[in-house]
Parts: C-alpha cells; structure tokens; sequence
C-alpha cells in the first residue's frame, strides 16, 4: 500500500480504507502470492472492465458526482496529451483524434448507439495484439453523448 500511497499522493491510511471498501463490493481481490513479505500487500481488479451508468443509480448526487469526476478526468489526460505532446514524439500527436458531431436521436437511439460504440470499444480492447515488433503505447479513448444545444 505505501508504493500505491506513494504513486497517488495519498496517506497509507486512506489507500488502506478504500481498498477494503472496494473489495467490500468485489472491485478489487488481495493477490497474497506477489507479496514478498507478510507486510505487504498486492491487490487486482476482479474484473477488466467497469462498467455503470448514472441512471444505474437515479436520484443519487453521489452518481451526479462520479459522472462529473469522470468527466473532469477524461478531458484531464486528453489536455495533458495535448501539452505533453513531445513526451511522445510528432508521430503520435498526429495519430490523436477527436471527432465530434451533432445527431437527432430518440433515447432508444442514444441507447443503440451507445451498445454499437461500446461494442467497437471492447472489439480494440480484447483483441490479441500481435508480436510483431511494433511498439504500442496506451490509447486513452473517451466517447459521451449527452442531450445538448448546439
């Protein structure tokens, strides 16, 4: 936990706390066969992906919140990207896209495209990647469709 303390910024103590909570709800699983010692401890992801929705949780502010949060973090890493475009060299600032673009949709729609989208998302995220030299850095990739005026 002090490794993970220290990559975050955050007290040992607090690591420790949301830790337990988040194998309370099985987000995360204690991983004893990488501790070197009995002091340490290594955690994992019980799961690959994460998936909710705010209107998993209707009328809830603490939903509201963690969708903004979510937001805030997403344009966060694509600023940073953008100012730190040297870290990765000019090939890759000119692989990053964005795309926008305004529709007319029911909600049965939103909710289709949605299915599709993810559906892309998952086909680039579990497929195999080849060995075949090539070296692949992380891609952050971020879709929202929300209701809004143009």
């Amino acid at each position: 936990m002090s490794a993970l303390a220290e990559h975050t910024g955050q007290a040992v103590g607090n690591i420790s706390h949301h830790l337990r909570v988040l194998a309370e709800s099985e987000l995360v699983e204690e991983v004893p066969e990488l501790a070197r010692d009995r002091r340490e401890r290594w955690w994992r992801r019980t799961s690959a992906r994460l998936r909710w929705s705010s209107s998993d949780f209707s009328d809830d502010p603490v939903a509201d919140a963690a969708t903004s949060l979510n937001l805030d973090r997403a344009m966060g890493l694509a600023r940073a990207s953008y100012a730190d475009r040297e870290v990765y060299g000019e090939e890759w600032y000119q692989a990053s896209f964005t795309s926008d673009t305004w529709l007319k949709l029911t909600p049965e729609e939103g909710r289709q495209l949605a299915a599709e989208m993810g559906a892309l998302f998952r086909k680039w995220s579990d497929r195999d990647i080849p060995e075949d030299g090539q070296t692949r850095q992380s891609v952050y990739l971020f879709a929202f469709g929300t209701p809004a005026r143009p």
